[in-house]
């Protein structure tokens, strides 16, 4: 696998930390490790400036996101609706066309039991006018149950056009709330991406992709940190004397041994617990 004059690394990480990196990427490179070192501080303190002016967009995007949903959602129930009124109403008008048959046909049978001439065709006429007497009863029903139905389909869809509307007056204000505070800090938050994009092309893939994991699994964003009343300022446990002398020689990659961030010594660290 590896050889101890020149270790190979399969992957940018060890369990997502930056272990597997220090073990090698010293000494490749043109540039010095206290440098690559300076850039990935560099490079967080941009990102984190970022990830600052995306908080300021609070809940906003994903509440435009969830009205956009719901908006898509009752469209498709008012679609659906509209769609079974016409089915229904389809329904009635043709049970209308099938009670005014029936009917039709009970007036023509009963003219016509004024010519029969025995009363086989009396009561085959009679029959007939039975049948069709059931015919305009269940018409009847037929086109009552659809018309209450059609009622109650109105009243649904009349009630999804008011909140499909009132979803998007929601989402109208709340995108223009977004765009604003997007619009306002567009100019910084463009400059601060090209500051990281500049940034990202000087420093080594394997240590470009170690930082990139270790940040996206950090719930504040932070991958490298500095050390702070002699503590890691990402998790604030305790660093050892020994630990915080090789971080300041800026000879290696030190990684905090409780949450795996890289640990950098900087000449004046921003803390605000001072």
């Amino acid at each position: 696998m590896a050889t101890k004059q020149k270790p190979i690394i399969e992957t940018p990480l060890d369990g997502g930390t930056f272990v597997s990196l220090q073990k090698s990427i010293s000494s490749e490179g043109d540039l010095t490790m206290e440098t690559k070192l300076k850039l990935l501080y560099e490079l967080q303190k941009a990102d984190s400036e970022i990830d600052n002016i995306h908080l300021l967009r609070g809940e906003l995007p994903q509440e435009v996101k969830d009205l956009e949903d719901d908006i898509e959602g009752l469209k498709t129930r008012v679609e659906n609706l509209q769609a079974e009124m016409k089915d229904i109403e389809r329904v009635v008008y043709q049970k209308k066309m099938d009670l005014e048959n029936a009917k039709g046909l009970i007036e023509k049978y009963t003219a016509q039991q004024n010519n029969v001439k025995n009363n086989r065709e009396y009561d085959s006429l009679t029959k007939e006018i039975e049948f069709q007497g059931l015919e305009v009863e269940l018409a009847e029903k037929r086109i009552k149950e659809n018309t209450f139905l059609l009622g109650e389909k109105k009243t649904a869809l009349a009630n999804a056009v008011v909140v499909l509307e009132e979803r998007q007056k929601d989402l109208e204000a709340k995108k223009g709330e977004l765009d604003s505070i997007i619009a306002e800090n567009a100019k910084k938050e463009d400059q601060l991406l090209k500051i990281s994009e500049e940034i990202q092309s000087q420093i080594d893939a394997r240590m470009l992709a170690a930082y990139k994991k270790v940040r996206s699994n950090a719930r504040n964003g932070l991958a490298v940190v500095t050390v702070d009343r002699d503590a890691c300022s990402g998790c604030f446990n305790k660093i050892p004397p020994q630990r915080q002398m090789d971080i300041a020689q800026n000879k290696k990659i030190i990684v905090c041994e409780y949450c795996g961030r890289i640990l950098v010594k900087v000449e004046k660290p921003e803390s605000g617990k001072e």
